[in-house]
C-alpha cells in the first residue's frame, strides 16, 4: 500500500496520512496539492509533504478525494523555509502554508443538495411548506447550492430544513471542490481561413463594397493593423480603430469572414516604453558599492547605513543589475505598500517587464499569476518587489535579497500566525539559496547595528546626501512655552506657521506628521468627565469627523457621534487630543486657498489609494500633505522643503522598551523627506520637552550616541539583543478563566526554568488594553539569555503546552506564542 503525509491549512501540529493507489503514488511529488476529506464532511486542500509506504499506527487512513496539480506549486527550498518559520516562531506548518499561498490555492468544498431518486412520491404530503419548496425546486434542477436553498425558502439558517429533509430521505448531500483561480482570456481576431488567398479576398472586398461599407472598413482596418504590428490583434483594438460597433464585428464572425480566438494573459502587464540606462553613481555611492561587493565575496549579510537621500536605491539598482545578468532572481522587500508604488516606477524604468509586484492590495487572481511566474522562473518575475508576505514566495534561483528600511516594525507579523519577522526570515531564505542579503536603512535597528559591532554582519556607510545636499536643519519648538505666551493657533505654533508661509511663498511643498488617525482620540463630557468606550474593547472610541462617527481602532466598532453625554445627559462635549483629520481641518482654516491632502489608513483603503495620493503630491496638485507614519518610510518627494512633527512627545512616552529607538527613527525618517534636491530642508519638531536626550540626538543626527545609550540600558535591564523575548498571550471571554489559566502556566514555567537556568519570567500581567473584541488578555514575558539554547526553551514550552491543553477547565483558553515579540 502507498500513503502520503499531507499538511492541512489549519493550526494543527501534525501532518495527516492518506492512502493512495500505486499509480497516484508514482505521480505525486512533495509540493503538489490534493483535495482530502477531513472531519465528518469537509474537504480541504492539502499539501503533499511525503510519499511513503508506512501505515499509521493510531488510525485507519482515508483515501484522497482528487489530485489538484500536475506539478508541485511549492519549491523544495521554500518548504524548508516554511519548516524553519514553523519551528522558530512556534506555530504549525499548516498556518505557514495558509498564510503563504494565495487564497485561490486553498480550495474548500461546497455542499451540494441533490434529490434522492428513491424517495416515494406518495409521501409528499408529509413535507412542511419550506421542505416542499426545496423538493419542488429539485424537480426542475438536478442540484442546488446552499445559497440557492437559502434564497428559495427566504431564510439564512437553512440547516434545520436540510436536516429534516435528510431524515425523510428526500435529499442527499455531496461535497464538491471548485477551482477559484480563473485565467484572464483576451479575445483576438484574424481573417477566416477561407479568405487567406488573394483571389477569395478580392471577391470578398468587392461584394462588401456594394452593400456593407462598415464591414469592409473593419476588414481594411484589420489589414492595416496587421501590416504595422506583428502582434495578434485584439477585438477591442479593432473596434476602436475602425470605429465600428461590436455588432458589425459579431456579424463578420458569424459569417466566418473573421475568426475569433482567445489567449491567456496576465492581469498585470508592463506597458512602458524602452528601459532607460542606469544612472552613474557619485564617489560615495561607488565606494559603498565596491565595499558591498567585496564583503559579499566572504560574508552573507551586509548592512548599508546611508543617511536619508544618500542614494541607496541607486546602489541597490547596480547590485540588482549584476545579479539578474547572472540569470538569478532578486527579492526586494519593503515595509509599506505605499513605498512600492514609487519604487515600481523607478525599477521599471531600468528593468522594464522583469519587475513583478506582490502584496495584499493585489487581487487573488493577480497574486496567483505572480506566484506562478516566480515558480517557473520566467523573465517577468526576475525582480520581485513586495511587502512582508513576499518572503514566502516560491523562489527557485534566488541571488540577492534586499531589505529596505530594515528597522521598520511593519516587517513583524503580529496577527494571525505565523508571527514571523520578514527581515530575519529573509536572511534565512537567502542562506537556503546561498544568496546574499543587503539590509538598507538610514536609522538601523539596535539589533542589526549591534550585529555589525560583533562581526555577524558587515557594515557599509554613506554619510553624505546625493548631490552634497546638506542634511535638514532640525529645530525643536517648545510648545509649553508657546501655550504660556499664547502663541498657538490650534495645534500650530507661531514658528511652524511662519516656516509654512515662507515655504508656500517659495512655491514649495510641506509634509506634516501626526502619528494618530481620526479627528480626536477622546470625546469627553465637560460636566461629568465621561467619554464613550468601545463595548467590545477596553479603549475609548476615536472621533472621526468626516463620517461624524466614533470608531474603535481595535475591533472596528462604530457609532454615530453622540449629541449629549451618555452618562449625565449634558450637551457640553469636547474633544481631547488630535489626529490627522483635526490637523487637516485646522489647516483649511489657516490656509483656505491651499490644497491639503491627508494620507492615513482611512484615505488609502482602495487598491490604488496610495498611488493616487502619492502621484497627486509628486505632481504638486497638493500643497500640504498631512499623514501618519506611512509618510516617513523612504518616500522621495523632490519639492518638499519643510517637514513639521506636530507632537513628538506621544512617541517618546510610549510604554515600550523600544520607544526611544523608534522615536529617533521616526523623527530622522520624516526629517529625511525634506530638502532632497539642492536647497537645504527645514524640520520643525513641536514638543513639550525640547531638552529630551533622544530629541537632541535626533536633531543633531547622532545615531552612534543613541546606540551607545540604548545598548547600555538594554544590557542592564536584559532586553534584546542581549536576550530573546518570547511573549505568551492568554485569551478568553471569561475573566476568571484567563486569570487561573495564566497563573497555572506561570507556575509551570517557574518549576521548569527556575531550577537550572537564568531565564527571567515576567507576569502574568494584564496589558494596557486588556480586553479586545470581548476577549480578556493576559501576558507572560520570557527573557531567554544569550548563552541559553532558544530551541531547548521552546521544547520546554511545547511540553508545558501539552499538559496545559490536557486540563479540561483550561481547554477553551487560547494561547498565542510570539517569538521576538517586540
Amino acid at each position: 500500500m502507498h500513503f502520503i503525509d499531507v499538511v492541512l491549512p489549519i493550526p494543527l501540529e501534525k501532518t495527516f496520512t492518506y492512502v493512495v493507489s500505486e499509480k497516484e503514488a508514482s505521480f505525486l511529488k512533495t509540493g503538489m496539492r490534493v483535495a482530502v476529506p477531513f472531519g465528518k464532511t469537509k474537504i480541504y486542500t492539502a499539501l503533499v509533504y511525503r510519499v511513503h509506504q508506512t501505515l499509521p499506527e493510531t488510525y485507519v487512513p482515508k483515501e484522497i478525494d482528487q489530485i489538484l496539480d500536475e506539478a508541485p506549486i511549492i519549491s523544495e527550498k521554500q518548504l524548508k523555509e516554511w519548516e524553519w518559520i514553523a519551528s522558530y516562531y512556534m506555530c504549525s506548518l499548516g498556518e505557514v502554508f495558509k498564510a503563504a499561498v494565495p487564497s485561490a490555492f486553498l480550495l474548500e468544498s461546497e455542499t451540494l443538495i441533490l434529490k434522492n431518486e428513491s424517495f416515494n412520491i406518495g409521501e409528499e404530503n408529509s413535507l412542511a411548506d419550506d421542505e416542499w419548496l426545496v423538493y419542488e425546486a429539485l424537480q426542475h434542477q438536478s442540484m442546488l447550492k446552499v445559497q440557492e436553498v437559502s434564497s428559495i425558502i427566504d431564510r439564512k439558517n437553512i440547516l434545520p430544513v436540510l436536516k429534516r429533509l435528510l431524515e425523510k430521505n428526500v435529499i442527499h448531500l455531496k461535497e464538491e471542490v471548485y477551482e477559484q483561480y480563473k485565467p484572464k482570456l483576451v479575445r483576438y481576431i484574424k481573417l477566416g481561413n477561407a479568405y487567406t488567398s488573394d483571389e477569395k479576398l478580392s471577391e470578398l472586398l468587392a461584394s462588401l463594397s456594394n452593400r456593407a461599407h462598415k464591414q469592409r472598413e473593419v476588414i481594411m482596418t484589420l489589414f492595416s493593423m496587421e501590416a504595422t504590428t506583428n502582434k495578434p490583434i485584439k477585438v477591442k483594438d479593432l473596434e476602436e480603430k475602425s470605429g465600428a460597433s461590436s455588432a458589425v464585428v459579431k456579424t463578420l464572425i458569424e459569417k466566418n469572414i473573421l475568426e475569433e480566438y482567445h489567449l491567456q494573459q496576465d492581469r498585470i502587464q508592463y506597458e512602458g516604453d524602452k528601459v532607460s540606462s542606469l544612472k552613474d553613481l557619485n564617489e560615495y555611492q561607488a565606494s559603498a558599492l565596491t565595499k558591498i561587493n567585496n564583503h559579499f565575496k566572504t560574508d552573507e549579510v551586509v548592512l548599508l547605513h546611508g543617511v536619508t537621500s544618500s542614494g541607496k536605491t541607486e546602489v541597490y539598482v547596480k547590485l540588482i543589475e549584476k545579479v539578474i545578468n547572472e540569470g538569478k532572481q532578486v527579492l526586494y522587500l519593503l515595509p509599506e505598500i505605499a513605498l512600492t508604488t514609487q519604487l515600481i516606477k523607478r525599477l521599471q524604468d531600468y528593468f522594464g517587464e522583469k519587475v513583478s509586484v506582490y502584496h495584499s492590495k493585489y487581487s487573488v487572481n493577480e497574486r496567483v499569476e505572480v506566484w506562478n511566474n516566480i515558480l517557473k522562473s520566467v523573465s517577468k518575475a526576475q525582480i520581485v518587489i513586495g511587502a512582508r508576505s513576499a518572503v514566502l514566495l516560491p523562489f527557485s534561483n534566488l541571488g540577492l535579497v534586499i531589505v529596505d528600511e530594515e528597522h521598520e516594525v511593519s516587517f513583524k507579523q503580529f496577527d494571525p500566525a505565523p508571527r514571523y519577522h520578514a527581515r530575519d526570515t529573509a536572511i534565512v531564505l537567502a542562506s537556503l539559496h546561498k544568496a546574499k542579503t543587503l539590509l538598507g536603512t538610514a536609522t538601523p535597528s539596535i539589533e542589526s547595528f549591534y550585529n555589525t559591532k560583533i562581526g555577524k554582519y558587515k557594515l557599509v556607510e554613506i554619510n553624505r546626501r546625493y548631490g552634497n545636499v546638506l542634511m535638514p536643519d532640525i529645530e525643536l519648538t517648545d510648545i509649553k512655552e508657546k501655550h504660556r505666551k499664547k502663541r498657538m493657533t490650534g495645534h500650530f505654533s507661531d514658528r511652524l506657521i511662519e516656516a509654512m508661509q515662507e515655504a508656500i511663498e517659495e512655491g514649495e511643498q510641506i509634509i506634516l506628521f501626526q502619528n494618530r488617525r481620526g479627528y480626536a482620540p477622546i470625546l469627553e463630557c465637560n460636566t461629568c468627565g465621561h467619554s464613550p468606550q468601545c463595548p467590545n474593547c477596553d479603549v475609548s472610541l476615536t472621533y472621526h469627523q468626516y463620517k461624524n462617527q466614533l470608531r474603535c481602532h481595535y475591533c472596528g466598532y462604530a457609532m454615530a457621534k453622540q449629541l449629549a453625554c451618555g452618562a449625565c445627559g449634558s450637551s457640553e462635549l469636547d474633544t481631547k487630543g488630535f489626529g490627522t483629520e483635526q490637523i487637516e481641518a485646522e489647516l483649511k482654516e489657516i490656509f483656505p486657498k491651499l490644497k491639503i491632502g491627508r494620507m492615513d489608513s482611512d484615505t488609502t483603503r482602495g487598491k490604488y489609494g496610495y498611488e493616487k495620493i502619492i502621484t497627486a503630491f509628486e505632481q504638486q496638485e497638493i500643497d500640504i500633505l498631512v499623514g501618519t507614519q506611512m509618510l516617513t518610510k523612504g518616500l522621495d518627494f523632490r519639492n518638499v522643503s519643510l517637514v513639521g512633527v506636530m507632537n513628538a512627545d506621544n512617541l517618546l512616552n510610549f510604554p515600550d522598551f523600544r520607544a526611544h529607538e523608534r522615536s529617533f527613527q521616526l523623527i530622522q525618517q520624516v526629517s529625511g523627506r525634506a530638502g532632497r534636491t539642492k536647497k537645504r530642508g527645514k524640520v520643525i519638531i513641536q514638543t513639550y520637552n525640547p531638552f529630551h536626550q533622544v530629541l537632541q540626538q535626533a536633531s543633531l543626527n547622532r545615531y552612534e550616541e543613541l546606540f551607545t545609550d540604548q545598548v547600555n540600558e538594554r544590557r542592564q535591564f536584559k532586553y534584546p539583543p542581549f536576550t530573546r523575548i518570547i511573549k505568551i498571550v492568554f485569551k478568553n471571554k471569561d475573566y476568571n478563566k484567563v486569570n487561573e489559566a495564566s497563573s497555572w502556566y506561570a507556575k509551570a514555567l517557574h518549576t521548569v526554568f527556575d531550577s537550572y537556568t537564568k531565564t527571567e519570567i515576567l507576569g502574568p500581567e494584564f496589558p494596557p488594553v486588556s480586553r479586545i473584541r470581548n476577549e480578556y488578555l493576559k501576558n507572560i514575558v520570557i527573557k531567554v539569555p544569550q548563552n541559553q539554547s532558544t530551541k531547548q526553551t521552546k521544547d520546554a514550552l511545547r511540553k508545558i503546552d501539552k499538559t496545559f491543553n490536557a486540563i479540561a477547565a483550561y481547554r477553551s483558553v487560547r494561547i498565542i506564542y510570539n517569538v521576538d515579540a517586540y
